[in-house]
């Protein structure tokens, strides 16, 4: 197994782990000294995000120990959840059922055997270009003209969102960047930490100092001062981080600032989706954390960013 081959793999999976270890045991320490119902309740939710998070990353490590191919059915798999997750909370009539058997069955997995087998034209016009055409002629075959446009949009944004943008993460595995011939894995890593952690320290500062709110009407948790520390605290791990990437340590703090900007829009654009529609989260499959979109609305945003951006200062 190739990431079994490569230290500096290892030693972002150590501290992973380490970190993991730590939170699990300041959980337990702070469940044992909460001594009012609001300090459990706050714990109980650390804890259970923190249990998610062992999972999570054992899955991501098990798909990067498979290889490329491995992490892009780990991310199809994932797309798909986000997408039944956004087409049940932005519900469509009968008369898209055949519709969307496409979208889910055909173009959904079509499009990860496009980024699998490195068929790159494909890959980025599949979505965008005939799916984006298709569908809304699919659905006039239907005969159901109410509200034809706004139906029609949903399914195509769903895609956009839940499928093309989300595969820009695993599609960073297969990004050319001839001046630094080492094992992408590293870099596909620091891009899902640095989002990752974005989310998690903006949680913090915000929780802890937060008193200004930036859209107190679509996500009042996003205070100033929880995006400006913990995109601050980001962009300092992302530059202590450099050596896992094809970027200067100047460079990995620019790119991550890049990350956490566009995963903060991420965040703060499908919460105005669920507040309006009346929903605190995505779903429930992951305890703690919500859905599988409540993960990866931040990713969404900043992957196909972030991947052009490599690709074209970085690459050929």
């Amino acid at each position: 197994m190739k990431i079994l081959s490569d230290p500096a793999l290892l030693y972002l999976l150590g501290g992973t782990l380490g970190l993991l270890i730590f939170a699990s045991v300041a959980g337990w320490v702070l469940a044992k000294r909460a001594t009012t119902d609001a300090a459990r309740v706050t714990v109980a939710n650390l804890n259970a995000r923190t249990k998610a998070w062992w999972s999570m990353v054992a899955v991501f490590a098990g798909a990067l120990m498979i290889g490329p191919v491995g992490t892009a059915v780990m991310f199809c798999f994932s797309s798909f959840m986000a997408l039944r997750e956004f087409i049940t909370l932005t519900p469509t009539k009968p008369a898209d059922h055949r519709t969307l058997f496409w979208v889910f069955f055909i173009i959904t997995p079509l499009h990860y055997y496009f980024l699998a087998t490195q068929w790159y034209i494909m890959f980025l016009i599949l979505i965008p270009v005939y799916a984006f055409l298709f569908v809304p002629m699919r659905s006039a075959l239907a005969g159901d003209c109410d509200r034809f446009l706004e139906r029609t949009s949903k399914i195509q944004w769903g895609l956009m969102i839940c499928v093309y943008c989300i595969s820009y993460a695993p599609a960073i595995l297969w990004v050319e960047l001839p001046n630094w011939p080492d094992n992408r894995a590293k870099l596909l890593f620091w891009f899902i930490t640095v989002v990752e952690m974005s989310d998690v320290m903006q949680y913090v500062w915000g929780k802890t100092c937060g008193k200004h709110k930036i859209a107190p009407t679509v996500s009042p948790g996003k205070t100033w001062e929880g995006f400006v520390g913990g995109g601050l605290t980001t962009v300092a791990l992302g530059a202590a981080l450099w050596w896992a990437t094809p970027f200067s340590p100047l460079q990995a703090a620019v790119m991550a600032a890049l990350v956490v900007f566009m995963g903060f829009f991420g965040g703060l654009v499908m919460s105005a989706i669920k507040r309006d529609r009346g929903v605190k989260d995505w779903g429930g499959a992951i305890a703690g954390h919500g859905g599988f979109m409540d993960r990866l609305d931040s990713l969404a945003f900043a992957a196909p960013v972030f991947f052009h951006a490599t690709g074209y200062f970085f690459g050929r």
